[in-house]
């Protein structure tokens, strides 16, 4: 409440001035990450993910705290969805956890752990919450991640075109905004170039492959989604970006192309190939060949792979 206050009074308009109301389709909601709230860690077949363990490496996390409790969502979550509707919120977005729906990445399917996310969007359903799906949320089955590096590996995208596949198949009835990837950014730089988040690798230019290989993924996902499910499931799929602003310092020219050069090499290293299907041209010319290319088929299976409402 306070910070709501707060918020309000840093925001307010001049007197003059009348604010517009909200749409009446506006979505008002909150979101999580699975591996942040469900605890539960090694519940009903649930495998283990990269992020359980990053978090078992000493000095990865402060005083040595993991997800393995966290909120202990996937016991309470009924009251959890309580909660939200008494919030008066309309939406959750959630992530599903791949490794507890298949323990090692790929191959047979844990059926406690569907039947888990069944019960999350059933309760919501009937509190009249719609479900927002985030497909990858950093938690990648640390299976996969022995097997050929996880997301530097050549069969990534097509170990998430299969669980997307079963998702889509198990919850497109009743789940119709899906978001394959969260902030990739993060997951290419962060977990592959400082080593800052899971799985903690350090390189200069390993982040490149990672974020190519999930641009691959996303494609693929998006391609067999709108192939198979969109006819019957009629729902929206696209991506999660993230982005620290940058402006310029001031109006001199290098500083002005400074500032975009930051963006696009942030940004648009994502956003670029979803909406033109390649990298900025600034990425091509700088990086050379370190950034990885794209085939004619995976140019156009991203361009325009994020749907409009």
């Amino acid at each position: 409440i306070r910070a709501m206050g707060w918020g309000a009074l840093l925001f307010q308009p001049p007197i003059c001035c009348s604010m517009a109301p909200f749409s009446k389709n506006f979505v008002w909601g909150t979101a999580t990450a699975s591996y942040q709230i469900e605890g539960a860690w090694r519940a009903d077949g649930r495998g283990l993910s990269i992020c359980d363990a990053f978090s078992r490496v000493p000095g990865n996390i402060l005083d040595g705290g993991s997800g393995d409790i966290a909120c202990d969502h996937y016991h309470r979550f009924r009251e959890d969805i309580g909660l939200i509707q008494e919030m008066g919120l309309n939406a959750y977005r959630f992530s599903i956890s791949w490794p507890r729906i298949l323990p090692e990445g790929r191959g047979e399917a844990n059926e406690a752990g569907l039947r888990f996310y069944d019960q999350l969007i059933d309760c919501m359903l009937e509190r009249n919450i719609e479900p927002w799906v985030t497909l990858y949320h950093w938690d990648l089955p640390l299976s996969l991640m022995k097997e050929g590096g996880g997301l530097i590996s050549p069969e990534f995208p097509s170990w998430f075109e299969a669980y997307a596949s079963l998702c889509f198949d198990r919850f497109g009835d009743r789940v119709k905004r899906w978001i394959t990837f969260n902030e990739p950014w993060c997951s290419a730089k962060l977990g592959y170039g400082s080593g800052d988040m899971a799985p903690g690798r350090v390189s200069t230019a390993e982040p490149y492959l990672p974020g190519h290989r999930i641009l691959q993924a996303h494609g693929r996902a998006v391609l067999i989604y709108r192939a198979r499910y969109t006819d019957s499931q009629k729902g929206l799929i696209g991506m999660s970006n993230n982005c620290d602003w940058r402006e310029p310092l001031s109006s001199d020219p290098e500083d002005r192309i400074a500032a975009e050069r930051s963006l696009e090499r942030f940004l648009g290293w994502f956003a670029d190939p979803i909406y033109r299907g390649d990298y900025p041209d600034i990425m091509r010319s700088d990086l050379g060949d370190e950034l990885p290319g794209f085939t004619d088929g995976e140019r156009e299976a991203l361009k325009g792979s994020i749907s409009s409402v």
